[in-house]
């Protein structure tokens, strides 16, 4: 099954688990999605393999980052109806605060949804949404189905 079928099985079955298991880095991080109350919230479960600052302790930042990016392209990939799987221009990361050795939480909305560009805003928190630990936005290449 092609990437886009998968995506296309993953919302006739409301189901994100297909498309997470379908993406080789989400799996090696441990990035799952679930959709909750029509929103998608994205999750990245703590592993030492991720640890950055023993010291704090705290996660890697390349870690968040490459987790706010993920966040970032399965909201497009939920809400976008495409024709290829979105390709990612840039994504620029605001780091607010370490983060912990604990479940990290992103969520995604689109910003702005050109012709051959989306802008997507993710945050990330971890026990209080109102205090995230990163924010980023992220600007995507898509072809979209007219």
């Amino acid at each position: 099954m092609s990437i886009l079928e998968t995506i296309i099985e993953a919302r006739r079955r409301g189901d994100f688990d297909i498309l997470t298991e379908a993406i080789p880095y989400a799996r090696y991080l441990g990035v799952t999605a679930t959709v909750t109350d029509g929103r998608l919230i994205t999750s990245l479960a703590y592993s030492p393999l991720n640890l950055g600052n023993p010291v704090l302790p705290a996660q890697h930042g390349g870690v968040v980052g490459a987790f706010l990016e993920l966040a970032a392209t399965f909201e497009l990939l939920w809400n976008l109806e495409c024709l290829t799987i979105p390709k990612t221009v840039n994504v620029s990361i605001d780091y607010l605060r370490p983060a912990a050795p604990v479940t990290s939480y992103a969520r995604g909305s689109i910003t702005r949804f050109g012709r051959r560009v989306v802008n997507v805003r993710v945050e990330a928190w971890q026990e209080d949404e109102l205090r995230p630990i990163a924010q980023g936005h992220a600007h995507f290449l898509v072809v979209p189905t007219d």
